[in-house]
């Protein structure tokens, strides 16, 4: 066997790995590098910015106490509040203080999101995208149809999530919502909603009625786009979105 001569200094070409390592089995540096930074989830975009955990917490543990924080703050959190969750000591809080200031300067207006479409709402429910069991998620709204929070209602199962209106509208309340926009995802990545999503929306819309609290829409998030139930059945809905051309 005869061996290539190298060009001294020059780096030795590896064969390409023939077994491809799941995503799920990735470690974060490493997903981010093969996948890229959208096929991350907050836990692992969180989990790369921390480092590293504490002697009680595990930074993945760390991460999802962080990201199920910061999924229902519609404003920047102070650093007090951040060194409420368990295991975020003050030098790992303001480096995430740090992050969300600079992709405020630099990337988000420094404006409250207004939703007058669905697709003003949809960057900020992305997270949901890449979620392997179901979540509905309540978006509140005031006046000036400006998000008030996000609040995480259910999780469940691979293909559906139970919702009672009671438990949907509670949130809504307390938050002195003039009203509301619900969503969830589909693990499936089907776009097309089922019998079950038009028959759970039916029944939130008409508990908006009694409530006053109307609902705008019901969007389903997928990993390839989203579908506005508003749009597909207006006449569900008592207060509806202005047509986007």
């Amino acid at each position: 066997m005869t061996r290539k001569n190298l060009v001294p200094g020059a780096k030795r070409e590896l064969a390409p790995n023939t077994y491809a390592v799941p995503a799920e089995n990735m470690l974060p540096r490493e997903k981010i590098e093969r996948m890229g930074v959208s096929a991350m989830s907050n836990e692992e975009l969180l989990a790369l910015i921390l480092g590293s955990g504490c002697q009680s917490t595990d930074v993945f543990e760390l991460s999802r106490n962080l990201a199920e924080f910061l999924s229902e703050e519609a404003q920047m959190p102070s650093l007090e509040k951040l060194r409420e969750i368990r295991g975020l000591g003050k030098v790992k809080a303001t480096q995430v203080l740090a992050c969300l200031e600079l992709s405020g300067r630099y990337i988000l207006s420094n404006k409250s999101l207004t939703v007058l479409s669905p697709e003003d709402l949809v960057s900020r429910l992305s997270f949901m995208k890449y979620e392997v069991q179901e979540h509905f998620v309540l978006v509140t709204l005031n006046s000036a149809n400006n998000v008030i929070r996000v609040h995480e209602l259910t999780k469940g199962l691979v293909n559906r999530t139970p919702i009672h209106p009671r438990e949907a509208f509670v949130k809504a309340i307390e938050d002195r919502a003039v009203s509301v926009i619900f969503a969830h995802n589909h693990p499936s990545g089907s776009m097309t909603p089922s019998e079950e999503d038009l028959a759970t929306t039916r029944v939130l819309c008409a508990s908006g009625r009694i409530l006053q609290i109307p609902v705008l829409d019901h969007i389903i998030i997928g990993k390839c786009g989203h579908v506005s139930i508003c749009r597909l059945n207006p006449e569900y809905f008592e207060k509806t979105f202005c047509p986007v051309e």
